[in-house]
């Protein structure tokens, strides 16, 4: 990705104005742990503005284009090495978001090295992390239902 430091403050400030960093626990019963984590940095703005996102999209070279039903347009980044890159790129530039920025790169830190269910569980925690920074109230699955479904699943040993 070559992108100038005036590009990478750009993206920053279009993140922090209207964007969005976040993670998700999504259940998923083919996976080892019973959970998928869903990891994305999306951009917004109104679904008039097609022609600006998508010369975003061709300046970052990551992600696509999604057009909701109430007129917004969504620009994605939701594969876990174009995030890292991405972030790593513009953090310094962000004001809002930067602790966003910091937890899920160390989110994606940690995922790396799961060996175990109690590690996945340490990862739902700091997931759970999201709810404050981001103002979620809505998050239907954290560490504590994590939980539950690992020890259903007699996957947490006592």
């Amino acid at each position: 990705m070559s992108l100038s430091k005036l590009d990478c403050a750009y993206i920053a400030g279009f993140l922090d104005a209207d964007g969005s960093i976040y993670v998700q626990l999504k259940p998923n019963k083919t996976y080892k742990y019973k959970f998928q984590v869903a990891v994305n940095v999306v951009f917004y703005q109104s679904a008039k503005e097609k022609k600006f996102m998508r010369n975003l999209k061709k300046l970052i070279k990551k992600g696509y284009i999604r057009e909701r039903k109430d007129g917004i347009i969504e620009y994605i980044i939701g594969d876990e090495k174009s995030i890292i890159e991405i972030l790593k790129r513009i953090k310094f530039y962000l004001r809002l978001k930067r602790k966003q920025a910091n937890l899920m790169l160390k989110i994606l830190e940690i995922k790396k090295d799961i060996e175990s269910a109690k590690d996945f569980l340490d990862l739902a925690k700091k997931i759970d992390l999201f709810r404050d920074l981001n103002y979620s109230k809505k998050r239907k699955y954290d560490y504590f239902s994590v939980k539950k479904v690992l020890q259903r699943e007699e996957l947490l040993t006592p």
